[in-house]
């Protein structure tokens, strides 16, 4: 059974019009989505700005609400599930955002940005447990604990996105929506990134929905890519193939778009 199904997923926003802001149509974001995601392994989407790929991450993580569709955690319907029941699900389905400044709260310690999701869903866990476990996560992911007391301005863009990372890690997922978390980096420190994400796979057996513009990183971490434009999924396959021999017009547009060296 795959960790994540996602079967016909619409997520349309409504537009409106006239004097009285009657709604006069939809914006289909996302348009009849269907893929899976088995435990431990990568899915890629990719597409251009606009194309409702983090519309889907976000669907599925239930912070955008759905048209229709249905989305499935280890077997369970999760769509349906009110705050109440989904909460718990939380700690296993966690995002990595694409700004990692814009997401870490500028008036908090790194330890405590590590440390609130701590104690939000582990009550019970002493401070001094809390802090070893902040200290752990930061050595985790190539930080040194002592940055614990520092805030993020006092950060590099590569660090702060290792510090989102430590934060998604900190309650233990099984699943991860990592939305575009190399985009606003560099290209040296991009790899770094990228690398980092896939040692922590294979440490942990976390699956990844890997949301990009840039076929060429998808490429190294996907073990499956999906090419998303206006809404839809337009092509669907491993990632040599997507790489190799695209099918599709607008795949090829993609590739198209990648930097080559030399």
């Amino acid at each position: 059974m795959p960790l994540l199904e996602v079967e016909n997923l619409c997520t349309w926003f409504p537009v409106l019009g006239g004097v009285m802001r009657r709604k006069v149509g939809d914006i289909r974001a996302v348009d009849n989505v269907s893929f899976t995601i088995e435990a431990g392994k990568t899915v890629g989407l990719v597409g251009e700005s606009g194309s409702g790929k983090t519309t889907v991450g976000r669907t599925i993580l239930k912070l955008i609400p759905p048209t229709s569709g249905r989305v499935k955690f280890d077997g369970r319907e999760i769509l349906p599930l009110p705050e109440r029941e989904f909460r718990p699900l939380r700690r296993e389905m966690q995002m990595i955002f694409q700004d990692p400044f814009g997401s870490l709260n500028p008036r908090f310690t790194i330890g405590e940005i590590v440390g609130e999701a701590l104690e939000i869903h582990f009550p019970k866990m002493s401070r001094s447990d809390r802090t070893a476990r902040v200290a752990e996560l930061l050595k985790l992911v190539g930080l040194q604990a002592d940055m614990m007391r520092r805030y993020p301005h006092e950060f590099s863009g590569g660090q702060r996105q290792r510090i989102g990372i430590a934060r998604a890690l900190a309650v233990e997922p099984r699943f991860i929506v990592c939305d575009e978390p190399v985009s606003a980096l560099d290209v040296s420190v991009q790899a770094q990134i990228v690398n980092l994400l896939q040692d922590i796979q294979e440490q942990f057996g976390i699956a990844y929905l890997f949301i990009a513009h840039d076929l060429a990183v998808v490429e190294h971490i996907s073990d499956h890519v999906l090419v998303m434009h206006h809404g839809k999924i337009v092509e669907s396959a491993s990632a040599e193939e997507i790489y190799h021999d695209p099918k599709n017009d607008y795949t090829k547009t993609l590739l198209a778009a990648v930097p080559s060296i030399g």
